[in-house]
């Protein structure tokens, strides 16, 4: 029995694994960029900051792109100032890519990428765009307004054959490749609420 125990134990920390894999694969995919965020992600959270995305390889093909925020969402200049000045020196220690690049920390954005189950609860009512790794009925891009995520799925207002009004479809998450908000008016005004809502930026 012992071992049967320890074989389930096992099989549980390797379905964590998988969970964990299936939750940040948005963030960072593969190669360079997730060994990067395997290397930043705790020290990050220590300091009260949360990775949206990371990208190597933008511009000129030398850039480390790493967007954040803090859990409620805001990211002012000096936060980003601050975040720079933690990774550069974990990076600089840990040396993660070889050769010399570009270090740039930023915001989300207004057209921000969703890349976390949060993302897609936080902005339903907002129009986005989704891209799928694999297709599904033989479409891989769909937009719509979002209306959230639920049980492994990103739900999203869409035209569907047979209907005459837009339907609520549910797209697995693991297959999203790719999804960001969509610029509008709307989106516009509430990012600037919201902004409002948690305080001046600096210098304001």
């Amino acid at each position: 029995m012992a071992g049967l125990g320890a074989d389930r134990q096992e099989e549980g920390g390797a379905r964590a694994d998988r969970l964990e894999t299936l939750d940040t694969h948005l963030i960072a995919a593969h190669g360079q960029s997730r060994k990067v965020f395997d290397l930043i992600r705790a020290p990050a959270e220590a300091a009260g900051f949360e990775i949206v995305r990371v990208r190597y390889g933008l511009h000129d093909g030398h850039t480390l792109q790493i967007m954040a925020e803090r859990a409620d969402g805001s990211m002012k200049v000096a936060d980003c100032e601050t975040l720079s000045n933690l990774l550069s020196a974990i990076l600089d220690v840990e040396d993660p890519i070889a050769g010399e690049y570009n270090l740039e920390v930023s915001s989300a954005g207004i057209d921000r990428p969703l890349t976390r189950p949060k993302d897609f609860e936080r902005w339903q009512g907002f129009e986005t765009k989704i891209e799928l790794s694999e297709a599904i009925d033989g479409r891989k891009r769909f937009r719509g307004i979002l209306h959230g995520f639920e049980n492994g799925e990103v739900l999203i207002e869409h035209d569907v054959e047979g209907f005459s009004e837009p339907q609520v479809i549910g797209l697995p998450f693991r297959q999203v490749g790719e999804a960001k908000l969509t610029m509008s008016d709307d989106l516009i005004r509430e990012s600037l609420k919201r902004r409002d809502r948690e305080g001046p930026s600096d210098g304001e």
